[in-house]
């Protein structure tokens, strides 16, 4: 079971909210807040494993409030404007919801949340040596051989991160930027400060988003020109 929050100042939107977790049998919502400030209080004298934050609300943003914070939650961030979605990224949220939020979309997000949860509430996993095409996991008293070809990305969680491989998903204590750093850049790239990229899973390329499988990693700003310069251009085809 996961203890929830809404945050949110639309009292329409916190009450939709209510009805979408009503309908989610592993989520309890133990506070509902109008503004960051309240719940502020709440975060630093109880235990909340996943918050629904807004963005657009006065005196303090979301994102504003997400930067304050210093043993954050998981988030979901939920708005009505998308034009957020790419800043969001850059503050390792879990997935963003545009309202009207339908429920299938929802269930995804909190899927997702889920899966998190329980991996860092069971992450024994450490990085033991990465060699020229392959990595050693460490795994309780086991070594796990995980080969670069085998991953397609790697999400980082603070400070851990999620190596997603074809038939596995390794939790591990290690921040994005040190395992960045032990990687070959031939084939791995960071494209934003939560994600690092195996360019041969690549399926699509939009203007702000990697398309790896279904799933759609964004480009970060300050990321976007060297991606581009590096591993896209030098791969046109050219006429």
């Amino acid at each position: 079971m996961m203890k929830c929050i809404i945050i949110d100042d639309e009292p329409l939107a916190r009450e939709g909210m209510k009805l979408n977790i009503n309908e989610v049998s592993t989520l309890e919502l133990v506070g509902s807040f109008e503004n960051p400030i309240e719940a502020n209080d709440f975060l630093n004298n109880n235990d909340v494993d996943l918050m629904f934050l807004d963005i657009e609300m006065p005196e303090l943003t979301g994102l504003e409030f997400l930067k304050t914070l210093v043993n954050q939650p998981l988030v979901i961030l939920t708005t009505a404007y998308p034009q957020y979605a790419l800043e969001s990224y850059e503050l390792d949220v879990i997935d963003y919801l545009v309202k009207p939020i339908r429920i299938e979309r929802f269930i995804k997000a909190v899927n997702k949340a889920e899966e998190i949860f329980k991996m860092k509430n069971t992450v024994t996993h450490e990085v033991e040596s990465i060699g020229d095409d392959y990595i050693f996991v460490k795994s309780e008293r086991k070594y796990v051989k995980i080969f670069f070809k085998d991953i397609k990305y790697i999400e980082g969680l603070k400070d851990y991160v999620i190596i997603h491989a074809m038939q596995r998903k390794i939790m591990t204590a290690m921040n994005v930027k040190t395992i960045d750093n032990q990687l070959p850049s031939e084939i791995f790239v960071r494209i934003n400060k939560s994600y690092i990229i195996n360019i041969h899973s690549i399926s699509e390329i939009d203007n702000d988003f990697v398309i790896i499988d279904t799933n759609e990693i964004p480009i970060g700003r300050t990321y976007k020109e060297d991606f581009i310069k590096n591993y896209v251009n030098k791969r046109l085809i050219k006429r």
